[in-house]
């Protein structure tokens, strides 16, 4: 689906968590805020910084122990209000996303996009 920019998005997260399937994973709060962004789980696994990571690739094990269900990369995409986008995957408020001009990728708030045809 392709996407026009209507808002700027900044990262507040420069070193975005980024783990393969299977990593072992400590999972903590849930994102609670009226962005509504459901599900979106604060993680840490060895040798990152903490990042959010959306519920539905981790797998629950017992107390506040988990394992990635797939690769996961919690980078933001930063854009500016005209850009065009090419968007994947909708996860929790956030679609991943490319940039038509460089082809650079990463999450971006579905409330600064808005579909084009």
């Amino acid at each position: 689906m392709k996407f026009l920019v209507v808002a700027q998005h900044r990262s507040e997260y420069p070193q975005p968590i980024t783990f393969a399937k299977g990593a072992a994973l400590v999972v903590g709060e849930c994102y609670e805020g009226e962005e509504g962004w459901d599900s979106w789980y604060l993680c840490s696994t060895p040798g990152q910084q903490d990042g959010w990571v959306p519920g539905q690739v981790i797998e629950r094990l017992d107390g506040n122990r988990g394992r990635a269900l797939e690769d996961y990369c919690a980078r933001e995409l930063e854009v500016d209000p005209g850009e065009r986008l090419l968007g994947g995957r909708q996860l929790n408020g956030w679609v991943w996303c490319c940039k038509d001009t460089d082809g650079t990728a990463g999450w971006v708030p579905l409330a600064v996009v808005r579909p084009v045809l």
